[in-house]
């Protein structure tokens, strides 16, 4: 039986991670110009087609500067798990590293971005009649019964998920209630220790107010850039208005301005305020997570560049 490869000789992915606006995309895209590395997707919304400016997608002219990897997979109607998205990100980073290329993986989406690192704990499979039941409750209570009842059974994953994020609401109460373990406390004793590579975690946060600043600054440039359009083409494709997609900040509140149900400006200061408090929880997140090492704010790049190029030159991948 061949030993088990050691850390020094595993493949070296390097992560940026961090609160919504605090601009980990233009350093990602920086960084990978300097040392000749690609950039793989950490967003679980930017995976889709047609979800660009309320995504804050990376631009084509952007993308065409260096390789960009797990962005536009699949159209808005088809729902991505985190399963899923581990094995075909996975994929995509022994690609890379293959190639001798230092792969960049940036993204706020926590769950995903720490099971790409250290795979998925075990948990009962899909039951289709279940999952039937609670959207049947959600229908007919809101969803907002749904996230109660997970607080009660699950509070430690309730706290670490939006009010709104259906799908992961009604997986961790699959979870719990027909597993008997609550999902927090199987990925407490999981660890995400399933490692295929060696991680070098880079976290970018700005001061509160200055990122507060950005973030309200940022949806109104994307609703000057055609936000509204891009949600009314979403609608005008058949997606229905509680759709998954739609479930995403800015999103629902741009639908809802559509629909009537609020004016622009309603819409406008509903987005900025639900992502305020998404920052707020993408900070918690990432600064329990041991690994992550902190940039310095007046330096980020300066002091990315010098991590990341120690890391690269130790391993597999080249740093140019």
């Amino acid at each position: 039986m061949s030993a088990e490869p050691t850390a020094a000789a595993l493949p070296r992915v390097a992560f940026i991670v961090g609160p919504t606006g605090a601009g980990k995309s233009a350093l990602a895209l920086a960084l990978a110009e300097r040392l000749g590395g690609e950039i793989v997707n950490g967003d679980s919304r930017q995976i889709y087609t047609g979800m660009d400016l309320g995504t804050a997608k990376p631009s084509p002219a952007e993308r065409a500067r260096v390789p960009h990897h797990l962005f536009d997979l699949y159209p808005p109607t088809a729902t991505l798990d985190v399963a899923a998205f581990v094995r075909r990100g996975r994929q995509v980073l022994a690609a890379i590293a293959a190639r001798r290329r230092p792969p960049i993986v940036v993204g706020g989406s926590g769950l995903y971005l720490r099971a790409l690192r250290g795979g998925l704990c075990a948990g009962p499979p899909a039951a289709p009649a279940y999952r039937r039941m609670l959207e049947d409750v959600a229908a007919r209570e809101g969803l907002d019964a749904l996230y109660r009842r997970l607080a009660r059974r699950d509070p430690v994953s309730a706290a670490r998920l939006s009010p709104h994020d259906r799908v992961r609401i009604v997986r961790a109460l699959e979870v719990v209630e027909l597993g008997g373990v609550p999902l927090s406390r199987r990925q407490a004793d999981h660890r995400f220790q399933d490692r295929p590579f060696t991680s070098l975690v880079l976290g970018l946060s700005v001061p509160r107010a200055a990122l507060y600043e950005r973030i309200n600054r940022r949806f109104v440039a994307m609703v000057e850039a055609g936000l509204v359009s891009e949600v009314a083409a979403l609608l005008a494709r058949g997606l229905a208005s509680d759709a998954p997609p739609f479930t995403t900040i800015g999103y629902r509140e741009i639908v809802a301005f559509l629909e009537g149900r609020a004016t622009l400006n309603e819409a406008i200061a509903r987005a900025q305020q639900a992502s305020r408090r998404l920052a707020k929880r993408q900070l918690t997140w990432f600064r329990a997570d041991p690994e992550v090492v902190w940039l310095e704010p007046d330096r980020a790049f300066e002091h990315a560049l010098t991590l990341m190029t120690e890391f690269f030159a130790h391993g597999s991948s080249r740093a140019a």
